[in-house]
Order: C-alpha cells, then structure tokens, then sequence
C-alpha cells in the first residue's frame, strides 16, 4: 500500500492515495492551483467550487485540444506514409515491371 501525499490546492489540504511519484503529483496540484487562480482573478466573487468547476472545464479543454493535434498529426503521419508507400511500388514496378 502506497503512502498519501499532502497536497495543498486553493487553500484545501487533500491527501492523494495512489502510484504516482510524489513530485509528479505535487507539480499536478500545482498546476491544478494556478488553473484555479488565474480563474479566480477573472471572476468578481464566486464560490471555490465554482472556481473548480471552470478550472476543470479549462483543463480537459486544454486536454481536447491535445488530443485533437495528436490525432491530426498522426492522420498527417499516415498520409504521408501511405504515399511514400505507392511511390516505392511504383518505382519498383518501373524497374521490374508488374
């Protein structure tokens, strides 16, 4: 069993049960807490939760994003593999024939 990690995250202590290497997990609290921050500067008042919420939403938009660059990038990828593909075949069948 894997010992807790304290983090800290908009004045909540919260202790993460898991696998993750302790710096890995307190740069993601970080990271969570200027999300969470630079959401509160924009906003006049609001409640924590609201602050999360629009933290997470920024988040798994930041995360969507991502996602779709790696899949453009990986239909480029296969584009340009594929014709590299038919432009082998097609000098081969030059040079021997079909």
């Amino acid at each position: 069993m894997t010992k807790p990690i304290e983090v800290d995250i908009y004045g909540q202590r919260l202790a993460i049960q898991g696998e993750a290497d302790e710096i890995y997990v307190q740069e993601l609290a970080r990271f969570v807490e200027g999300q969470m921050r630079t959401v509160a500067q924009n906003l006049t008042t609001t409640t924590p939760t609201k602050i999360a919420i629009l933290a997470a939403i920024n988040i798994t938009d930041q995360l969507f994003q991502q996602q779709q660059l790696r899949q453009a990038g990986e239909a480029e990828v296969e584009r340009r593999a594929r014709g590299m593909m038919e432009d082998i075949e097609a000098q081969l069948e030059d040079l021997f024939g079909s």
